[in-house]
């Protein structure tokens, strides 16, 4: 099989090509033969009329003398070049031409069978080639006469020979022409594709702000072009994201890490009492599970990129798993002067994983909490909506900047950094939000007021 692209394109037109000229030769050629025997014919019609009304009007000037007038009819008809035969009962009269008696004998056979005056009849044994011949019947003085005109096939044939001939010279020829021409349109064609794979060959990990540079090349390869950049883009994206995935992950991790290191570098320089050693402990013991959660989040969250999370799928009441989200943040918003609104709502079930959906609850509650000053107000409702249910997490909190709403869905994101370290955040709680809603098939949507609160909507399908 062949793999060059270019030579398939150049046998397919080669091929193409051969097959209609074999076609177009075969059609001419069939057109030619049939016009040329229908000239003949049309010939030969003509010529039997002539050395008919010759012959007739011989036996007025020779008197009746159907000898004599068939011999002048006859000679006149070999000066004007036919061939010509009188035949009287079955009897030739007089004959032109190197055609002999028995042929003429033969058609004239041919001809009386016949049931009509006027016949083209075929000769093959005359000639090299065979020949045609028209025949017609008139009655002269009281008697039958036959005259024959016959016309060799042999000008005809020569024709078609050096039609054959000249075929079947130029086939080759043509076949090669059109191989050279093939090849070089497939690699004129192709050459675009060619500049397209160099330039992909240069595109690197380093460089892939660059795009594919195809001038005025066909739309079909303009359209590849289009959508191999389209790839570069997602691709740079994509590994924009992870290289600023990387680097915030490292400076989330380094951060608990330099604590752990600090102070167990601080309680082993010099001897302590256990009162001491229990609160260096104590915070070991605080960095380490705010880095273990840190952690968790980042390996669910690569999970969830590499498409490898299987959900947990079962039936249970969404309502009830809201109430419990609820009385577990009850104390930590008592704790900041925040009053907890989760009005009783009626049984809704919904078929998803329970433990992401209560993340995702407990996500939503902890980040408005963090973000309400002492004295506000977050709520958690469910509404049912057709086909769907809304899960709604508001709060009286400070809001958020409009600038930094489209983005608050970012990983390691925080519209107040300073705030969420010193709270214990991350920035990964609402990308961790995204995502369950968006495997279970759902959104996730923020309306906020600087200044006035926010409010997250989860739509999930019932």
């Amino acid at each position: 099989m062949i793999k060059s692209f270019r030579l398939r394109l150049t046998v397919w037109y080669v091929t193409f090509f051969s097959l209609l000229f074999v076609l177009f030769g075969v059609f001419f050629y069939g057109v030619l033969a049939r016009d040329l025997a229908a000239r003949l014919d049309e010939t030969l019609s003509s010529e039997v009329n002539t050395a008919a009304s010759l012959f007739e009007d011989e036996l007025g000037e020779m008197h009746g003398d159907p000898f004599k007038a068939a011999s002048e009819a006859v000679v006149e008809m070999r000066l004007r070049g036919g061939r010509a035969a009188v035949f009287a009962y079955g009897r030739l009269l007089a004959a032109s031409g190197p055609v002999s008696q028995p042929d003429f004998e033969a058609l004239a056979a041919q001809a009386e069978a016949a049931p009509a005056v006027d016949v083209l009849l075929a000769a093959p044994r005359i000639g090299r080639d065979g020949a045609r011949a028209a025949s017609h019947r008139m009655t002269a003085n009281g008697r039958d006469y036959l005259i024959l005109a016959v016309e060799p096939l042999d000008a005809i044939a020569g024709d078609l020979r050096v039609v054959r001939r000249t075929f079947w010279i130029a086939l080759p020829l043509l076949i090669g022409l059109a191989g050279i021409g093939g090849f070089l349109v497939a690699t004129r064609s192709l050459a675009p594709l060619n500049s397209m794979a160099a330039q992909a060959r240069q595109i690197t990990g380093s460089n892939l702000d660059a795009r594919l540079e195809i001038g005025d090349a066909a739309q079909e390869l303009a359209v590849l072009a289009a959508s191999f950049n389209e790839l570069l883009s997602r691709l740079d994206q994509s590994f924009e994201t992870m290289r600023r995935f990387v680097a915030d992950a490292s400076h989330e991790l380094r951060t608990p890490l330099s604590v752990i290191r600090g102070e167990a570098d601080v309680a082993l320089s010099h001897d302590r009492g256990a009162a001491e050693y229990r609160e260096s402990l104590g915070i070991i013991l605080d960095e380490s599970r705010r880095l273990s959660r840190l952690v968790d989040d980042l390996l669910n969250l690569a999970r969830a990129d590499s498409r490898h999370t299987t959900l947990q799928v079962e039936e249970f009441y969404l309502n009830d798993l809201v109430a419990e989200c609820c009385r577990s943040v009850q104390t930590l918003a008592g704790a900041r002067g925040i009053r907890l609104e989760c009005p009783a709502e009626e049984d809704v079930t919904i078929r998803g994983d329970e433990e992401l959906l209560r993340r995702l609850v407990m996500n939503l509650l902890d980040n408005a909490i963090r973000y309400t000053p002492a004295g506000g107000r977050v709520s958690a409702s469910l509404e049912v909506s057709g086909p769907k249910i809304l899960i709604r997490v508001s709060d009286t909190g400070i809001g958020i900047p409009p600038e930094a709403a489209p983005h608050v869905f970012d990983r390691f994101f925080r519209a107040d950094k300073a705030r969420s370290r010193q709270d214990g955040g991350f920035g990964l709680g609402l990308a961790i939000v995204k995502w369950i809603a968006e495997s279970h098939h759902g959104a996730v949507e923020l309306t906020s007021t600087l200044g006035s609160g926010s409010a997250f909507t989860v739509t999930l399908p019932r």
